[in-house]
């Protein structure tokens, strides 16, 4: 499901650059895909574009929610209550030498995309996988300590770059774990 959310995004933010800057439906101005590759070599793929990743999974403490039970007239199914997650997401703007200027023009039109469509639901977005209600998509401010953390944890140098904070996926296992007997108390005469 993971994968699922951040392609719809990506996909949608790719279709809008596309738009705002006309160009061709088969070129790719934004990827999902690693920056790096395992042996430390920027990721061909990457190369003039904006490259969106994961850079962190944490679980959502929704408040109020209750055991994951449903009732027949005889036996009580129980299920695993859905993990709520929410995704950090970098957008990065890789583009080299002379083309940094290009590169904050993507990056403040990534930022201009989320900030007027900050909620993808199914009626901005009609193909959004069915198992996702809604994603939200908060702008995540970092520290220049944190900033360089990460940076370093991703082994890479800088590139001009926006961290979004992707609120509430929730992920069900949709099995039942047990069905128990369901108690009933006799009623009194």
């Amino acid at each position: 499901m993971i994968d699922i959310a951040l392609a719809q995004v990506t996909g949608q933010l790719d279709q809008a650059l596309k738009r705002q800057f006309q160009v061709r439906e088969d070129d790719k101005l934004v990827v999902l895909c690693h920056l790096l590759e395992q042996d430390g070599t920027v990721a061909k793929e990457v190369a003039g574009k904006v490259a969106a990743f994961l850079v962190n999974v944490e679980r959502e403490a929704v408040p109020g929610s209750g055991h994951g039970a449903g009732r027949s007239l005889s036996r009580v199914l129980v299920q695993p209550e859905p993990v709520h997650l929410n995704l950090m997401v970098m957008f990065a703007a890789n583009y080299a030498g002379g083309n940094y200027t290009e590169a904050l023009k993507m990056l403040s039109s990534t930022v201009s995309f989320f900030q007027g469509r900050p909620v993808f639901n199914h009626q901005n977005t009609p193909d959004l996988d069915a198992r996702i209600d809604r994603l939200t998509m908060e702008i995540e401010n970092l520290s220049i300590a944190d900033l360089s953390n990460l940076w370093g944890v991703l082994s890479g140098k800088y590139l001009p770059s926006v961290l979004y904070r992707m609120r509430l996926l929730a992920l069900d296992a949709s099995q039942l774990s047990a069905q128990v007997p369901r108690v009933v108390q006799p009623e009194r005469s």
